[in-house]
């Protein structure tokens, strides 16, 4: 059954106004359909502010033959999703315009690997945890935008049966545990605190920069640390998917200490002893500069 945002126990994750404040659940009827023809076309695609999941980055960098650092350059704009600074990342639009960069007059140029959100729309969906309730739950809601004609459209159906035909729930599915990491960061409020830079910058790598936390896994540091079965370890290197379900439960564990990945008994001393020697590193590093400086003709 729908239910609607008027009662007291349930919050309105969107206010503003073209939300339709009726909660709806997988097997709850729309009626919509966007289509190649319709007055509203590509309208949606002309004002954008779509923010986009570590898959989303994954499929279009992909799409689009670049690394991942050169998608975050090139592609997409950082922004803070909280008032910690907790990095969040948005589609780039086409300059001087908040047209998506991607569209076409034939519509859509990356529509097989288009974002969550493009996929949703005109849905919403949003994802909470009742005080009382260890999961959280997620719903749905219409969006009605005045520009769009779809929602006139005769057909009907149930949001599973939308969200089947967008192709939608690969994108929940590998996204879930990253999506668990800012809920609990959200429901927490004040008492965790602000993360540290450090926090924050090792959220960026393991969420965005898929190629570079590949990278960093692969580091002498890494495995000084944490005990990975050989073969899972190789699968982890060349499957990008698992790599990114993997690099959410590694932040799980390091931001909240949810343990999923077994550390090597004697990690602490080794990590210790790493750092002891990147230390000397610098230092002699610092000394050999400061003499080259002396010796340097005036």
């Amino acid at each position: 059954m729908s239910q609607d945002f008027n009662d007291p126990n349930i919050k309105d994750p969107r206010p503003s106004s073209p939300v339709v404040p009726v909660r709806l659940g997988l097997d709850d009827k729309i009626q919509f359909r966007c289509r190649p023809g319709i007055a509203c076309f590509n309208k949606c695609c002309q004002n954008i502010n779509i923010m986009l999941t570590p898959y989303d980055i994954l499929r279009l960098k992909n799409r689009l033959n670049v690394t991942s650092a050169e998608f975050l350059e090139n592609y997409a704009t950082s922004f803070e999703m909280d008032a910690h600074g907790m990095p969040g990342i948005r589609m780039k639009t086409k300059p001087g315009s908040s047209e998506c960069q991607f569209l076409t007059p034939e519509g859509c140029g990356v529509y097989e690997d288009r974002p969550a959100a493009c996929r949703y729309y005109a849905l919403g969906a949003t994802t909470m945890r009742a005080k009382e309730s260890p999961t959280p739950e997620d719903f749905y809601f219409v969006v009605k935008e005045d520009h769009c004609l779809g929602h006139f459209e005769p057909r009907a159906l149930t949001v599973r049966e939308y969200r089947q035909e967008q192709g939608i729930e690969p994108y929940d599915e590998f996204t879930k545990e990253w999506r668990d990491i800012i809920l609990k960061k959200r429901s927490s409020g004040p008492t965790v605190g602000a993360p540290s830079q450090k926090s924050m910058d090792l959220f960026y790598l393991a969420s965005y920069d898929l190629d570079n936390f590949r990278v960093f896994i692969a580091s002498p540091f890494f495995h000084d640390v944490y005990d990975i079965e050989p073969a899972y370890f190789q699968k982890l290197l060349t499957d990008e998917v698992e790599l990114l379900q993997f690099a959410a439960r590694y932040l799980k564990q390091v931001l909240y200490g949810e343990k999923f990945i077994s550390e090597k008994p004697d990690a602490i001393e080794k990590r210790k002893k790493r750092r002891e020697e990147i230390s000397a590193k610098q230092r002699e590093q610092m000394r050999k500069d400061m003499e080259k400086e002396i010796d340097a003709p005036e």
